[in-house]
């Protein structure tokens, strides 16, 4: 019975996470109401196989996937090349698809060749507390504005709205650092459950939307055939290496909360490479926003204490069942969007505990000073430029400047790599 509670908690925080990407898209490419059911279908769908694959083949290791940051920048930028690269919203939405394909090929091949080891011994304790600390600044706008109720469609504060997630915040601190093992174990989904009780109570929920089919599977090429042309494989091959990086990240990050670091799978990058490239050839099939491990199931095990694997499967099992059933969609998708923001608020601030964990394992202290000044200067201020401003370079620069974590994350590496190759290098002088 533990084993089913937990997987139904990871199914409601997974789900939480992942309603508002596809719907978010849908908005822009003008979707209709079946067309965008289907795309929040195929998304959740994916996520939940993806997930299920990687904990049982891939890197064995409780991440939930996502919709990728990324691919949703990607999404939107493509959306207003319609008209000038593309014909219509289907035929930018065809050309997407095809990039996912042609990433998910580039995944697989990266990991047949065993690149992936290779791109993961770069992601040192340095690099990894940069990555953190990034991720969390990057996201920290979008929960405060969530929770203040600022949305596209309300651009003012909603102080009503505001409390009830600062309520919900408190709730699942408490029950996060409750004395009672079964509380703290279940705080996410019990704050939620108390939070959606709260909204209605205030009357700041939406009404659930009617369907008339209880089961309903994904269809193959919603979109139409897929398009491949010049400029989709290019902004693929990038976006698979920018995709790798972010989920060795993520996997970096739970074998530190699992206390894994000292018996590391040597070949659990490698598997994880494999079940990505098969994870991203599936969101093309289906029309899906593609996914990549989600670097916050670090701070929702440290919140929880809940580290077993079995609890985890049992959630993506329940996330694809779930998918196929457009009744219980509606329903998970009628919890407001705030509740999610507050409970992933108190997710991530574990996680800057985790990032500063990692300082202590360093051991050139100098180095790291330099690199992080370095490389958190240009991805928080990055993070401030506005997207008008990079509005004539193209798509893959716009997705890449417009990304502080991914350049600041670049940068760190690279700077890193640089400074020891240079006291190598002395060093060798000298003697």
């Amino acid at each position: 019975m533990k084993a089913i509670l937990s997987g139904l908690q990871w199914m409601v925080f997974m789900l939480a996470g992942a309603i508002a990407a596809p719907i978010a898209i849908a908005d822009v490419y003008n979707l209709t109401s079946i067309e965008t059911s289907g795309l929040i279908q195929s998304t959740i769908i994916t996520l939940g196989i993806a997930g299920f694959l990687q904990g049982l083949i891939g890197h064995k290791l409780p991440i939930h996937e996502g919709p990728a940051g990324l691919w949703w920048s990607i999404f939107t930028i493509y959306a207003s090349l319609v008209g000038v690269l593309y014909s219509s919203h289907m035929a930018a939405l065809q050309a997407l698809c095809g990039g996912m394909i042609i990433s998910g090929i580039l995944f697989i091949l990266l990991s047949a060749l065993k690149l992936m080891d290779k791109i993961a011994c770069l992601f040192t304790p340095t690099i990894t507390f940069i990555y953190l600390l990034l991720l969390i600044f990057q996201l920290s706008g979008s929960f405060m504005k969530g929770m203040m109720g600022i949305s596209s469609s309300h651009a003012t504060v909603n102080i009503k709205v505001f409390l009830l997630s600062t309520m919900v915040i408190c709730i699942t601190f408490w029950l996060g650092n409750n004395r009672y093992t079964i509380l703290r174990q279940f705080s996410i989904i019990i704050s939620i459950l108390i939070g959606w009780l709260l909204f209605v109570i205030f009357g700041q929920t939406s009404g659930i939307s009617q369907v008339n089919t209880l089961v309903k599977l994904p269809e193959l090429f919603p979109f139409g055939r897929p398009r491949f042309d010049s400029g989709t494989i290019t902004t693929a091959f990038l976006l698979a290496l920018l995709l790798i990086v972010n989920a060795i990240a993520s996997i970096r990050l739970m074998e530190t909360v699992m206390k894994q670091k000292q018996s590391r799978d040597d070949r659990r990058y490698l598997r994880a490479g494999f079940m990505s490239g098969i994870t991203q050839l599936i969101c093309g099939g289906l029309g899906a926003i593609g996914s990549v491990p989600i670097s916050g199931a670090a701070g929702y095990v440290e919140q929880t204490g809940m580290k077993e694997r079995r609890s985890f499967l049992i959630g993506c099992c329940c996330v694809i069942c779930i998918s196929l059933l457009p009744p219980f969609m509606n329903i998970l998708a009628g919890i407001p969007a705030p509740i999610g923001y507050a409970v992933t608020f108190v997710i991530f601030v574990k996680m800057v505990g985790i990032s500063l964990k990692e300082l202590k394992t360093v051991t050139h202290e100098e180095r790291t000073y330099i690199v992080s000044g370095v490389s958190l200067l240009v991805g928080v201020g990055l993070m401030f430029i506005p997207s008008s401003a990079t509005s004539q370079l193209s798509p893959i620069v716009i997705a890449i400047l417009n990304n502080g974590l991914i350049c600041g994350s670049f940068l760190a590496i690279i700077l890193e790599q640089g400074l020891i190759w240079k006291e190598k290098h002395s060093s060798k002088s000298i003697s």
